[in-house]
């Protein structure tokens, strides 16, 4: 595909069974806002972002991604992906048409090569938001997520060949070859990165903080919460990204980060990173150091859906 259709990350869904300590988890500590719920499903959004939410919670038996969400820039662009999926053998969920999540908009669903749904949508209403204040640890927007895949360079060239997104950098070990590929369709150096893992699942979503002083208070306050801190507080090569990561209740990876790279695009070259090297994984050396439990968090659990819509 020579035109690059999507703009930008919207929102990322997941279902879980315990909905209501899921719940009370991203509107409570991790500082988003509920704004609409009803019959097992609710949206929040983050204070500083114009998207109606930037996470969205639904109740059911099987813990699993429901979907992803990118923007495009208009109704056009949202017909014009639509039919070159189609033309490429893409399997669409459904057709561009009218959604009914808050905000509305134009869009229509579909998997990707390794069975996630995909959600493209414009048009959507801009949501009300507010600057941060300065000390005030609560995201300002959705930054990326990160997905597992068991073929790497598959899924790489999946989202190359039929949604535009370009590789800024890769993640390699002499001891197991590649292991995550970051991936952007902006000049923001990562919108997503695609991990290596065992199976298909949610590797982590981030959330972009406003400075390192609010960034870092957030992440204590998360720790004074007692919610299980896996890897931080620390900035790493690719991206040059702070992060810290943290376990929510049902096992899913989130990140507090901030300071994400911006790239000339027209002159950028992907670089390979030997993942071995502790200055790669933390340039600062103030993380607690990256091993194969960390590691196997962030596998996560295997995904119930894939290959399987969600019902809404």
């Amino acid at each position: 595909m020579s035109d690059r259709l999507l703009t930008h990350l919207r929102h990322v869904d997941l279902a879980v069974p315990d909905y209501d300590k899921q719940l009370d988890f991203y509107s409570g500590v991790w500082g988003l806002t509920k704004v609409a719920e009803e019959s097992g499903i609710s949206f929040l959004a983050a204070e500083g972002s114009p998207e109606q939410y930037v996470v969205r919670l639904r109740k059911v038996d099987e813990k699993r991604l429901d979907l992803v969400s990118y923007g495009a820039a208009n109704a056009a662009d949202v017909d014009a992906l639509a039919e070159q999926l189609l033309a490429g053998g893409v399997q669409l969920i459904s057709q561009p048409g009218k959604l009914d999540t808050p905000g509305g908009g134009y869009g229509f669903r579909f998997f990707d090569v390794d069975g996630r749904t995909i959600e493209v949508s414009a048009d959507v209403e801009v949501r009300r938001h507010r600057k941060i204040e300065e000390k005030e640890s609560i995201p300002v927007k959705l930054s990326h997520v990160v997905l597992n895949s068991p073929d790497l360079d598959r899924t790489k060239d999946w989202y190359e060949t039929h949604l535009g997104f370009r590789l800024s950098d890769t993640l390699e070990s002499p001891h197991v070859g590649k292991v995550m590929h970051f991936m952007r369709i902006s000049n923001q150096h990562h919108s997503m990165a695609i991990a290596s893992g065992p199976h298909t699942s949610l590797h982590h979503i981030s959330f972009e903080m406003r400075g390192i002083d609010e960034y870092m208070r957030g992440s204590g306050r998360l720790l004074r919460a007692g919610v299980r801190k896996l890897w931080g507080p620390g900035r790493h090569m690719a991206g040059n990204n702070t992060f810290t990561y943290f376990l929510d209740p049902h096992g899913n990876t989130v990140e507090y980060t901030t300071e994400m790279e911006e790239l000339d695009e027209d002159t950028w070259h992907p670089h390979v990173f030997d993942f071995s090297q502790p200055e790669v994984t933390d340039q600062w050396g103030t993380a607690n150091p990256m091993n194969e439990m960390l590691a196997k968090e962030s596998f996560n659990d295997p995904d119930h859906g894939v290959f399987v819509a969600p019902p809404v």
